[in-house]
């Protein structure tokens, strides 16, 4: 029977649908790279999501995320991208958490649910502590390397984390998966040497923060605001569904 997914449905089969119709993702950061990430999933056939973030659209993200508009500001991502996945397939089962993720609480998440996980969080903390859970209870598991101060969207590949190069971030988490003994973790990260954004005071959250009334972390926290495109984490979001698709098609 002919229905939304049949284009789809024509290179993965009856059988893989099926499959990506069964299992749940949790998608961890629901930002440039995590909102496209949900887009091309719930578009692909995925029905079962966990989204967890605890940020609000910021006027600041209408330049990269997909559910950044005018009507969205101040609204929580994690809502928001929920409203736009049902205007999608209202056949879809979301759970919304409006938090962030820390190792002090994971255990209010459903992990033995998750047939696949997501990592588009931002900190190193955060991250290890995602790829410690997966890898302790054997989920698969895809993370996002940094996609800040990137202007080549060619530039981004698939790989180990022990097979990356030149992206700082990427740095960091092969140190810290070595020393804990991850024997291999499946990224996205970037070839591209970072551009170091012009210092601009006239335009500086840090002096002319905008993040809505309310917001429990807001941008002017982190030691360096990177810079970004419209381009750069819409592809590398949809690199990452793609290896979701393919991975739980083949049963991975």
């Amino acid at each position: 029977m002919l229905d939304q997914f049949s284009r789809t449905q024509l290179l993965l089969g009856r059988d893989g649908m099926d499959k990506l119709a069964q299992a749940r993702v949790a998608v961890f950061g629901i930002g440039g790279v995590g909102g496209y990430v949900c887009e091309a999933l719930v578009r692909s056939g995925v029905r079962k999501f966990d989204l967890i973030d605890d940020d609000k659209v910021c006027l600041t993200n209408l330049n990269r995320q997909i559910i950044a508009t005018r009507k969205t500001v101040g609204k929580y991502k994690a809502e928001v991208m929920e409203e736009r996945m049902r205007e999608i397939n209202p056949d879809i089962d979301v759970r919304v958490h409006k938090c962030f993720f820390l190792p002090e609480n994971e255990d209010e998440f459903p992990f033995e649910e998750y047939d696949y996980i997501v990592d588009a969080v931002d900190t190193v903390t955060a991250k290890l502590a995602l790829v410690m859970k997966a890898k302790g209870m054997d989920i698969p598991i895809i993370c996002s390397m940094g996609a800040g101060n990137k202007l080549d969207p060619t530039g981004f590949r698939v790989a180990d984390i022990y097979d990356t190069r030149m992206c700082p971030l990427a740095k960091v988490m092969r140190i810290e998966c070595r020393k804990r003994k991850v024997k291999k973790l499946k990224v996205v990260y970037s070839e591209e040497k970072p551009t170091r954004p012009i210092e601009d005071m006239s335009i500086s959250c840090r002096t002319h923060c905008i993040c809505p009334p309310g917001a429990k972390h807001k941008c002017t926290e982190r030691r360096d605001i990177p810079g970004s495109t419209a381009f750069v984490p819409s592809v590398v979001g949809l690199i990452i569904a793609g290896e979701v698709v393919k991975d739980i098609c083949r049963g991975k």
